[in-house]
C-alpha cells in the first residue's frame, strides 16, 4: 500500500481476497516477502503470519566501482553469452540442478522444460546478451541470468555453479563477466540479492563491492488455521 494509503483496510482485503483465491485452488500455505520495516512486519504478524529467513538487497555503482581482476578458469571453460548457445537446454539443465540447493523456505520442484522457457528464457527482462554462461564441452557448468532494463540499470538474477564443480572460481567468473559487459553496454546500476545466510554469495558480492541497501523477511502461514 502507498504509504498515504495505508490504515484504511484496503491492504487487509485484498490479502483477505488472495487467502481465499490460494484456498479454493488446494494451497495450504501462504508464503509472503515482507519489506524489513514496523508497518510491513506488523500487517504480516497481525494476521497470524510467522516469520522465516531474511534477504538482503544490494547494489553496486559501476560509474564508481573498481571491478577485480578477471579469475583464472580452468582447462578448457569459456564463459559465453546466453545469445551464444546454440539453445537454451544446457542453460535449462544448470539452472536445474543448481536451483535445488538455494537457501529459503521453498524448495525447487521438478520443472518442465516447457515452463523453463516460458518462466525464464522468455521472460521480457531478460537479457540474453549480458546473462553469463560458463562452458565446457557443450555443458553449461555455471550462469548468471541478467535482467536488465536497457537504461541505466540491471539486476542479476540467480547466479549457480552446478555440484562437482563448484569451489573454482566459476560463479565470480560469471558475475565478473557480466557486470563488465553490463557497464560497456552504458548501464550504470547493478542490483542483486541474496538470502541471509547465504554467506558464500554475499561475501563474493561484496568483494565486487556490492553494498546492502534494502532487505525484507520471508513469512509464512498455514491456510487450515
Amino acid at each position: 500500500m502507498h504509504p498515504q494509503r495505508r490504515g484504511r483496510g484496503a491492504g487487509g482485503a485484498l490479502l483477505t481476497a488472495a487467502q481465499r483465491r490460494l484456498t479454493g485452488l488446494g494451497a495450504v500455505a501462504a508464503y509472503a516477502k515482507v519489506a524489513d520495516d514496523p508497518a510491513g512486519v506488523g500487517f504480516a504478524q497481525r494476521r497470524g503470519y510467522r516469520r522465516g529467513r531474511r534477504a538482503e538487497f544490494l547494489m553496486l555503482d559501476l560509474a564508481e566501482a573498481v571491478l577485480p581482476a578477471h579469475p583464472v578458469l580452468p582447462a578448457g571453460v569459456r564463459l559465453l553469452a546466453a545469445a551464444e548457445l546454440p539453445g537454451p537446454h544446457p542453460l535449462c539443465t544448470a539452472d536445474l540442478h543448481a536451483s535445488r540447493d538455494e537457501p529459503g523456505e521453498v524448495t525447487m520442484d521438478e520443472v518442465g522444460y516447457a515452463d523453463w522457457l516460458a518462466a525464464y528464457w522468455e521472460r521480457p527482462d531478460l537479457d540474453r546478451e549480458l546473462t553469463t554462461v560458463a562452458v565446457r564441452d557443450g555443458e553449461v557448468l555455471a550462469f548468471g541470468f541478467a535482467m536488465a532494463d536497457r537504461r541505466d540499470r540491471y539486476r542479476s538474477g540467480m547466479t549457480g555453479t552446478r555440484r562437482g564443480h563448484r569451489g573454482r572460481g566459476l560463479a565470480r567468473a560469471v558475475k565478473q563477466r557480466s557486470l563488465s559487459r553490463v557497464r560497456a553496454a552504458g548501464l550504470r546500476y547493478a542490483y542483486t540479492s541474496n538470502d541471509a545466510g547465504n554467506v558464500a554469495m554475499l561475501t563474493l558480492n561484496r568483494r565486487l563491492g556490492y553494498r546492502t541497501v534494502a532487505a525484507e523477511w520471508h513469512y509464512l502461514r498455514d491456510l487450515s488455521d
